[in-house]
């Protein structure tokens, strides 16, 4: 391996075990860690470092964070068998999750007390673009702590921006969400209208292309949502907890987010009906696609 130091990652789910292979692929030493041993042992197969406990990643000089709330994130960084529990002095932590912008205020304040460092790096760009290493990072934390964050993140990501203090990068995030989530939402309706009306979904897709309408998101999702593909890119029950998270923001800044809170209770919907574990594109069941989900065709069969 290179000269790079040693990445410690806790949480191997869709994201960090795509995290943990492009590091890998970049030829760093990574040890990892998940409740799921069964994540542990396939990463350990692609040339991973098993660890027994998140404290066991405290070994490593930079450990990163991949996880789904901001209480696992407190329980993985400060509990019992935590990061930061036993020798916490010297320790990066960058965490990569998703998670409220106070609440990593907090812990940033509580790392600092121990000796360690906090830098909060919500992505966008999802797993494809951390195979690639082209994800979008919003960072937040002190100058000198995100300076030693770079050459580990350098590799993640093509584009990666410090904001401000801790915190700023999850308040970004939240930004980025609702304007990812409102655009699925466009998205879904768009294309339940191409569906009814069996139109293919790449002419259509290639018509917008270069207009007002042309986006990101059109671009690797349209086609994607007219064929109701459920390969998973994104679960339903994420995008719930990050709509309500800039809700809970807005509300305590007073800002009304009418858009975001109609999004926000569709995918409420999605969840409440057994759907939060799947991906994004099943916000077609709200469309009435049926026992069609799920099947890459639209009502005509047409998959050009």
């Amino acid at each position: 391996m290179s000269g790079h130091p040693e990445v410690g990652v806790a949480g191997l789910g869709v994201m960090g075990s795509a995290i943990v292979r492009r590091l890998l692929r970049r030829e760093r030493t990574v040890r990892v860690y998940d409740v799921r041993q069964d994540a542990v042992a396939e990463l350990a197969r692609d040339g991973a470092d098993p660890a027994d406990s998140a404290a066991q990643l405290a070994s490593s000089s930079v450990v990163i964070l991949s996880l789904n709330t901001a209480d696992i994130v407190e329980q993985v960084a400060f509990g019992p068998e935590g990061v930061l529990t036993a020798t916490p002095e010297g320790v990066l932590v960058i965490d990569m999750s998703s998670i409220d912008p106070g609440r990593t205020r907090d812990f940033a304040e509580r790392a600092a007390k121990l000796g360690a460092g906090w830098v909060d790096a919500p992505l966008s760009g999802g797993a494809p673009g951390a195979e690639r290493g082209e994800l979008t990072l919003m960072l937040g934390g002190e100058d000198d702590q995100v300076e030693r964050a770079l050459p580990v993140l350098d590799a993640l990501s093509s584009r990666l921006t410090h904001l401000g203090p801790a915190g700023s990068g999850q308040l970004v995030k939240s930004v980025n969400q609702v304007l990812v989530g409102c655009g699925f939402a466009a998205l879904a309706e768009a294309a339940a209208l191409i569906r009814a009306a069996g139109l293919p979904p790449r002419r259509v897709q290639a018509a917008l292309t270069g207009g007002r309408a042309d986006s990101a998101l059109l671009q690797e999702f349209f086609v994607k949502f007219a064929e109701v593909d459920l390969t998973p890119t994104g679960r339903v029950s994420n995008m719930v907890k990050d709509l309500e998270a800039a809700r809970d923001y807005a509300r305590s800044a007073g800002v009304p987010l009418p858009v975001t809170t109609a999004v926000s209770e569709l995918h409420r919907w999605l969840a409440a009906a057994g759907h939060g574990d799947a991906d994004n594109a099943a916000l077609m069941h709200y469309y009435g696609t049926g026992t069609e989900v799920g099947t890459g065709t639209g009502p005509t069969g047409d998959r050009s």
